[in-house]
């Protein structure tokens, strides 16, 4: 990858780029900058999660789908995680597969009579 403006300053300065491009629905240049950051710190959730969601927003769900199980590899209890995953899988039309993961964001977040909890 080419460093452009994008890539350039602190992890925070570069965290707040990502999320203002989020914001602006440039899902693109948001997944750009976020996949240095996950690289630097594979750890942190919240880089994970918004990189994901800018994969999800840009229909890029085999690397949504591939973040959101690393998230969850890190915080199986993370349920926004849980219920993008699921939606995710959805829309990839693996709705069995994404039934199981629904369930668990709902019982997480006590939301059981969304519908998620059904089949």
């Amino acid at each position: 990858m080419n460093d452009t403006y994008y890539e350039f300053g602190t992890a925070a300065d570069r965290w707040d780029r990502a999320q203002m491009f989020f914001e602006a629905k440039e899902y693109l240049t948001a997944a750009r900058i976020l996949g240095g950051l996950v690289e630097e710190a594979p750890e942190q959730v919240a880089p994970r999660l918004l990189l994901a969601r800018s994969y999800y927003h840009s229909a890029r769900l085999g690397r949504a789908e591939e973040e959101l199980r690393a998230v969850l590899d890190i915080d199986p209890v993370e349920s926004y995680a849980r219920l993008m995953l699921g939606r995710t899988l959805e829309r990839q039309g693996r709705g069995a597969e994404a039934a199981s993961h629904l369930r668990i964001a709902a019982a997480l977040t006590g939301d059981l009579g969304s519908g998620a909890d059904r089949q």
